[in-house]
């Protein structure tokens, strides 16, 4: 029995379920910082460090749980029309933790891998980025995929370019073009689709996250702003998520209900 599968039957047991009825990789759309913030009459920037505290609560707790891959949608495409001054202190705050969460990294066997696109990343934030990514590359426990400067039909349209450029180099024939094939062509290739999505603030889009992967994952909505998620919060959402049946198409359920 592997690590991962030793703390996801410990951690079942704790929440009164059975091993496969627990998620293997879990994505977040961590929503609701500036609101936080601004309902305690505090800058957007405090939202966004208290936010910065729960990421560090939440992967751990996902250590724990047996998760073998978190994704957290940091910072889209689309941020980069907030103002000037937040995108700045985000910025800032992004090359602050990518140094700070080195210890939790190694400690915790966690590798941390990139989602996005690179080019446009300020120079500190690009260069303290690949220094955690090469630290933690032969980390062998959960994956963590930070979503920053990402966005899923860029995502999308990357992967196409990428196959039609090696189709012209003769590296790849049309008709080796699948499912499979797009998916080791995009940012998480290589990583499993999310079982499991995750949305705090109460808000019902995807806002462009993981248009391709979450095809079949299986969502969960709370009221609750980023910064006030726990790791019982956590829990909870997990519980859901054995509550749902999964058939993927099929008209039999995939998993038990609890």
């Amino acid at each position: 029995m592997s690590s991962f599968d030793e703390k996801r039957a410990e951690s079942a047991a704790r929440l009164g379920l059975a091993p496969e009825q627990m998620p293997r990789h879990i994505a977040v759309i961590m929503d609701g910082n500036g609101r936080w913030a601004e309902q305690r009459s505090l800058p957007r920037m405090e939202g966004h460090r208290q936010g910065g505290i729960t990421v560090e609560e939440v992967v751990l707790h996902s250590v724990d749980l047996g998760i073998e891959t978190l994704a957290l949608y940091s910072f889209s495409i689309e941020n980069w029309t907030r103002p000037i001054e937040e995108i700045q202190g985000l910025m800032y705050l992004y090359t602050q933790y990518l140094v700070s969460m080195r210890n939790m990294l190694m400690n915790s066997n966690i590798r941390l891998v990139h989602l996005g696109q690179r080019a446009t990343l300020p120079g500190t934030v690009l260069d303290e980025l690949k220094r955690s990514m090469a630290m933690t590359a032969e980390n062998s426990g959960l994956t963590l995929g930070l979503a920053l400067n990402y966005g899923g039909r860029t995502e999308i349209v990357d992967a196409a370019k990428a196959i039609a450029r090696e189709c012209i180099d003769g590296k790849l024939k049309i008709e080796d073009i699948d499912h499979d094939c797009f998916s080791r062509h995009l940012y998480t290739a290589g990583l499993p689709d999310p079982d499991l999505l995750i949305r705090t603030a109460n808000e019902m889009r995807v806002s462009n996250f993981l248009l391709w992967q979450i095809s079949y994952s299986e969502f969960y909505v709370t009221k609750t702003l980023w910064p006030d998620f726990t790791r019982a919060a956590l829990d909870e959402a997990i519980r859901e998520y054995a509550r749902r049946d999964r058939r993927f198409g099929n008209i039999r359920r995939a998993t038990p209900k609890c």
